[in-house]
């Protein structure tokens, strides 16, 4: 029997990176997985690739309509859930005087507002004893120029998570927030990037975080399913995933 077994567990943004290194866990497991995605090359590949225990749904977060489409498809095909993890997530590089109404609507429309709606539309279905975990940033934390909208959008989530947190006591819920720093992803976080662009965030990674590498996703993975079903006496915290770079200050050489 697997870790995970009998457990039905719900990912947003599952098809790649760090959600699919989490639904990949939690199947190996032996747990039963909904994700979404939006990218039907990624849902198409999901679908071939995972197996009968994963039910892959196209789902926009940033849509209401599909939100509540999705707590339907959540309620038919699994019922109660153990763990929800609201990973679906968008950035784009700009500066304050080259974002655009369009890039900014994108972007809280996407991390901020599809995050508290799937909250509000599957928290009925999360068993007494369950648990959400969100995706954020050490954005989040640290003044990064060009990333003053995505940072906004996350620490906004962040701060849903630790009210989520009060709210869901009632019934035994905990409520957590994993926070990457760079990590070894196809888009390294940050949409429309060129492969040169992609090389220079990973060397910059590698440059300053403090373990001198980047993360993988499966460490992401690890971490998020350690706050959903190992950390039973942890509720409203934003767990670092970071290699130490918003915790750790070392001095130059």
């Amino acid at each position: 029997m697997g870790r995970y077994a009998g457990k039905k567990a719900v990912v947003t943004g599952g098809t790649t990176g760090m959600g699919l290194a989490t639904v990949k866990a939690l199947l190996e497991g032996g747990a039963e997985v909904l994700l979404t995605g939006l990218n039907e090359k990624n849902l198409e590949a999901a679908r071939r690739e995972l197996g009968p225990r994963a039910h892959v749904v196209r789902s926009d977060t940033a849509s209401l309509a599909d939100i509540d489409a999705l707590g339907r498809a959540v309620q038919e095909k699994l019922g109660e859930v153990d763990f929800v993890f609201i990973n679906a997530g968008f950035a784009r590089f700009g500066t304050l005087e080259q974002v655009t109404e369009a890039v900014y609507d994108q972007t809280f429309g996407i991390n901020t507002k599809g995050a508290f709606f799937t909250a509000q539309r599957l928290a009925p279905l999360v068993r007494k004893g369950g648990a959400f975990v969100f995706t954020t940033s050490v954005a989040d934390l640290m003044g990064s120029p060009g990333l003053s909208v995505y940072s906004g959008a996350k620490a906004a989530v962040r701060s849903f998570a630790q009210v989520f947190a009060a709210e869901l006591l009632p019934r035994g819920i905990r409520v957590n927030v994993v926070s990457p720093g760079f990590i070894k992803t196809p888009t390294m976080g940050v949409s429309g990037a060129s492969p040169e662009d992609l090389a220079a965030f990973e060397q910059e990674g590698n440059t300053v975080t403090p373990m001198k590498r980047i993360g993988t996703v499966e460490e992401v993975a690890r971490a998020a399913l350690f706050l959903a079903f190992e950390a039973t006496f942890t509720t409203g915290v934003e767990l670092p995933v970071d290699g130490g770079l918003t915790q750790v200050h070392l001095p130059n050489h």
